[in-house]
């Protein structure tokens, strides 16, 4: 199970859990291509594609810093070939490149509306759409998106409407195209934290938090990530993982290094949003299961 030689293009990889997957990649010695949009610092964002990029060849893979604006369709068309120039292929497309704004209705106004959509759903299809001629030369090709379970519940769009209707858009991509490529032996699938990630972007998003929230780092989605993109794109594509609940079920029992803060148990962290009950109670069962001493 590794990641070794394959190419992965990388939306918003700049930071947070884009990079944090792309460094995982880097770990087997893959080759990543950088598309954000930052190429200068940002002393509010932390990190630019050149910064990732170094990262990524520390950590001994091959990185491609490239900045685009993936609501530009020549951006995306002009990234994915400079890609393919520099690596001969793409193996991978993350969609991880998203925007977010925690408001009602009457706070959110139609450019942030207009962003979000843009970015969330648009960018994300059309990414998915101009790198299919490359994929599908791949002998494993993999598309994932960083989108929660479809879980059309009003609990879920009443807080911020604009957001969870652009944040379910990328998840409906999951749930279309996986269909649609099945047959073409494209993976399609989608990947969503459990708990919250501390990342630069939610605590500038997230304003009202008095830092009673208890969260986990970004290395347990990459984790996961790594888990999916190593499955054969044939047997594996159209499922809507949450992170724990799939390392649980691949083996893992070690949750205490992905903790913000050390020594908090599994119920004292934060939860994210849009999560599934029926996920949510496979998961209690699989902690209890795996808690219990072997006889």
């Amino acid at each position: 199970m590794s990641l070794s030689g394959k190419v992965l293009f990388i939306t918003g990889a700049s930071r947070g859990i884009g990079k944090a997957i792309a460094l995982r990649a880097a770990r087997d010695g893959a080759c990543v291509a950088i598309a954000a949009k930052t190429a200068d610092p940002n002393p509010k964002l932390p990190g630019t594609i050149f910064s990732a990029a170094k990262e990524i060849e520390q950590a001994g893979g091959r990185a491609l810093p490239i900045q685009c604006d993936i609501r530009e369709e020549a951006q995306v068309r002009s990234a994915l070939q400079k890609t393919v120039e520099a690596f001969g292929r793409i193996d991978v497309v993350v969609n991880n490149a998203s925007a977010i704004h925690l408001a009602g209705t009457e706070a959110t106004d139609v450019k942030r509306y207009d962003l979000m959509h843009s970015i969330n759903g648009r960018g994300t299809w059309m990414v998915s759409k101009l790198a299919l001629e490359h994929l599908k030369k791949s002998s494993n090709p993999h598309i994932l998106n960083i989108s929660p379970p479809l879980a059309i519940e009003e609990k879920w769009f009443a807080p911020f409407p604009a957001y969870t209707i652009a944040k379910y858009n990328m998840s409906l991509c999951v749930l279309g195209m996986a269909g649609e490529l099945r047959g073409q032996g494209v993976a399609v699938n989608a990947l969503w934290p459990l708990t919250m990630i501390e990342t630069a972007a939610l605590k500038i998003a997230d304003k009202g938090n008095d830092g009673s929230r208890r969260s986990r780092t970004p290395e347990i989605m990459a984790d996961a990530a790594h888990y999916i993109l190593t499955q054969p794109s044939t047997q594996f594509s159209g499922n809507f993982c949450l992170d724990e609940l799939l390392l649980r079920k691949s083996g893992v029992t070690d949750f205490e290094r992905y903790n913000n803060t050390p020594g908090t148990k599994p119920e004292d962290l934060s939860l994210d949003f849009f999560l599934d009950d029926k996920q949510l109670q496979e998961l209690d069962a699989l902690r209890k299961a795996q808690s219990k001493p072997k006889l």
